[in-house]
């Protein structure tokens, strides 16, 4: 039960923390594009594949499992977007933005691969020294 605790107060860091950064970046560049959404899923998936690269079998560093899944599926989960990603690009599309919809989907899925993999090999880089 305490499992349940940990990843339930961890989602909900990751969902205020969610809220916050995408309302900055939304006001600073506009809500005409999803950049807050964008930001949030880049920034998240960074932190993941930093986190489990660095706890993971081959990191430095030992976290019990229950801190692994607070971080991962609380913080994280709760952090990115992918649903509030998959409207926006849906409301894009049907408001006859199809090339913003497009461009939000592959620089969505692109940048947050690219984030997932800089996280793990900062990790990694770490762990071995």
């Amino acid at each position: 039960m305490r499992d349940y605790f940990w990843i339930a107060f961890g989602g909900a860091l990751g969902s205020v923390s969610r809220f916050w950064v995408s309302g900055v970046v939304a006001q600073r560049l506009g809500e005409g594009f999803p950049f807050g959404t964008l930001a949030v899923n880049i920034a998240g998936c960074l932190a993941i594949g930093f986190f489990t690269g660095l706890t993971g079998p081959e990191g430095g560093l030992a976290v019990h499992p229950t801190y692994r899944q607070f971080f991962t599926v609380g913080v994280c989960g709760g952090f990115t977007t992918f649903s509030a990603f998959s409207i926006q690009t849906l409301n894009l599309a049907r408001n006859g933005d199809l090339v913003g919809a497009g461009i939000n989907a592959a620089l969505s899925v692109v940048t947050c691969l690219i984030a997932v993999w800089a996280g793990h090999a900062i990790a990694m880089a770490i762990s071995r020294s």
